[in-house]
């Protein structure tokens, strides 16, 4: 089991290093005039959002670890609900 969660965790890191990377791409392409900046702004908004949730999810997960509780109960949350943590 402790494998499996392992493995979970790992995707859900890889996930978030493949959109911190899409960030990074978006702002070289904005510097190099590629794209202007509401284009820039509009998809930077989603990966935020997108980012927010994979690492809420990735706290719920240790927290139910830490707990002795199944993380595979985790639960992706709705934008509107993550969006709304104060930090």
């Amino acid at each position: 089991m402790a494998g499996f969660e392992a493995g979970a965790e790992r995707e859900i890191l890889g996930h978030i290093t493949e959109m911190i990377s899409q960030e990074k791409e978006l702002r070289d392409r904005l510097a190099r005039q590629e794209i202007d900046e509401p284009t820039e702004h509009a998809r930077l908004a989603g990966l935020e959002t997108e980012l927010d949730r994979c690492w809420d999810l990735l706290r719920q997960r240790r927290a139910r670890i830490e707990a002795g509780q199944d993380p595979g109960e985790a639960n992706v949350r709705p934008a509107s609900e993550v969006e709304d943590y104060l930090s």
